[in-house]
């Protein structure tokens, strides 16, 4: 049952890098002990928490739902997370983020990188998954301490590609890395949260050039 979940979800995810992993594991320290744990389960559990974040958000996700899921009783969960918060987590640090691209240039690499995000975008839970929990930490302190972490190693491709460029001398020594990076992908959130418009790969050019824009210029 916990496969047939997996192909009827159509998950495919694909790894967000060692810092996602990384903190997605830091999440759930710990859940692995005990009886060995069957990797096929603990991964339709992960897919069905996606799903059900997608469908009821994350106040109305129940371990007894995601168990229902999957397929799996409430114990072999409760084996793993404590908690639905280090389940909701890991679940999310699962799914695409920014991948490192180094190809010279920082036009270049935030291309690559933006386009290769935004190519899964839209073909994981990560364009429904992501608005319901941002939207949650902001009055949830304990999702925000587990979830806080996992978005900055999520987006720490973008500073290594602004600290390379100011190793290059293309953009000021004193540019502020975040406020950078915050600029860079705003309009992914705007049209996410705001405006409702669809997310795709054709807005990475002229976003990225109209961010380049002003980041590069020197007073």
């Amino acid at each position: 049952m916990a496969k047939s979940e997996r192909d009827a979800n159509g998950r495919g995810r694909r790894g967000n890098g060692a810092g996602g992993r990384d903190a997605a594991a830091n999440a759930s320290a710990g859940a692995s002990a005990g009886r060995p744990r069957s990797e096929e389960a603990h991964q339709a559990i992960l897919d069905a928490t996606l799903a059900l974040l997608a469908e009821v958000g994350f106040s109305a996700l129940t371990v007894e739902g995601v168990a229902g899921r999957a397929g799996v009783g409430k114990a072999t969960i409760y084996r793993r997370w404590p908690s639905k918060l280090p389940l909701v987590v890991e679940a999310f640090g699962g799914l695409p983020s920014f991948e490192d691209a180094d190809l010279g240039s920082l036009a270049a690499d935030l291309k690559a990188m933006l386009r290769a995000y935004l190519e899964l975008f839209n073909k994981t839970p990560l364009a429904a998954v992501l608005p319901a929990l941002a939207s949650e930490r902001a009055h949830d302190p304990a999702l925000a301490e587990l979830f806080d972490p996992v978005l900055r190693q999520r987006r720490s491709p973008l500073t290594r590609a602004l600290e390379r460029a100011v190793a290059r001398g293309e953009v000021p020594a004193d540019l502020d890395l975040d406020l950078a990076a915050d600029l860079i992908v705003g309009p992914i959130a705007v049209r996410l949260f705001f405006t409702g418009r669809k997310v795709t790969t054709r807005m990475v050019d002229p976003m990225v050039d109209l961010a380049l824009s002003g980041v590069a210029r020197r007073n």
